[in-house]
């Protein structure tokens, strides 16, 4: 119980530390967000609907430390104010909209990844030196080398403008009615396999390199051999004796990679138009929607740091060595 604590209040100060330099940076980059947009209608706003549109957006003439107090205030009350980029909206609503998207897709593109990866690079560290460790370690890494932005422009040449096997953009036809209905679940599937498998494609590798390594590290501990010696089938060993404790870091390291795939998910987005965080955050960024921008950072930080907690967690459990150190 106490290395939970302890591993909470780590992580709780982490949070702090990044929520508070997501308070920072936008405040410290040059220009002035709301200037942009009064600046729109060519000076044909009063002085009293120019006042009025900073107090919307929060810029009111209030010190450093009171816009501070203030942004917490926010986080927990869920009100980031008004978007620039997508003016009326909130920015809470704009999150609203775009992060079941995004959610829907890294849960898929992770799992998928680590599962493929992990099985994999069990079956290389297995059957190391054979022609199936030879060609899957090269293959993967090489998949994986390649830029998201890049891997996924070469993707939707090949099967999207050159095959046209799947659609070229979007989340859903556009003749489909958001719900839960099958037409557009099937539209919807449609149109994220590959984005999907792009993010997948692109982890794999990582995956398998790590768990075909410790595999093979593994496979030299005593109790392997001393289960090998006993004669009991290959099958239960690879299992049981040689994955089961290779697969220790792999688990540690799921959680880890979430910023990384998140961030590989942001640049997919852009490409195939994804109505997600990505294609949000991409409009933000153009708009200089910085409390869009800013809740959007904190999403991600927040998410990444509950799954790191929980990987924590889960890592103290599985291994009692853990817990005794």
């Amino acid at each position: 119980m106490r290395v939970i604590l302890r591993k909470a209040a780590f992580y709780l100060l982490t949070a702090w530390a990044a929520i508070s330099l997501n308070f920072v940076i936008p405040r410290i980059m040059p220009g002035n967000p709301a200037d942009n947009l009064i600046n729109q209608f060519h000076g044909k706003l009063s002085p009293q609907a120019v006042h009025a549109l900073r107090v919307l957006f929060g810029q009111s003439g209030q010190n450093l430390w009171q816009q501070y107090i203030g942004y917490w205030h926010s986080i927990f009350t869920g009100d980031f104010g008004i978007s620039y980029a997508y003016y009326p909206s909130s920015v809470s609503s704009v999150l609203g909209q775009s992060m079941f998207w995004t959610l829907i897709l890294v849960t898929v593109s992770t799992v998928l990844g680590f599962v493929l990866g992990t099985a994999l690079g069990m079956l290389a560290g297995w059957k190391r030196g054979s022609w199936l460790d030879s060609t899957l370690v090269p293959v993967t890494t090489f998949l994986s080398s390649i830029p998201y932005f890049w891997f996924a422009i070469i993707v939707v040449y090949l099967f999207a403008i050159t095959l046209k096997w799947f659609p070229l953009s979007g989340g859903y036809a556009v003749d489909q009615t958001i719900g839960l209905n099958a037409g557009f679940i099937e539209s919807a599937v449609n149109y994220a396999i590959l984005p999907a498998a792009t993010i997948t494609a692109a982890s794999v590798g990582g995956w398998l390199i790590g768990m075909r390594n410790m595999m093979v590290t593994t496979l030299s501990e005593d109790y392997v051999r001393l289960a090998e010696a006993k004669g009991l089938p290959k099958r239960r060993v690879m299992y049981s004796y040689a994955a089961r404790n290779a697969m220790l870091p792999s688990l540690s390291g799921f959680a880890m990679s979430l910023g990384f795939v998140v961030g590989g998910s942001i640049v997919t987005e852009v490409v195939f138009n994804y109505p997600g965080i990505g294609s949000v955050l991409f409009k933000a960024a153009q708009a200089a929607d910085y409390p869009l921008m800013s809740a959007i950072f904190l999403l991600i930080t927040v998410l990444v740091l509950l799954a790191n907690l929980a990987a924590d967690i889960a890592y103290v459990f599985l291994d009692p060595r853990t817990r005794e150190s």
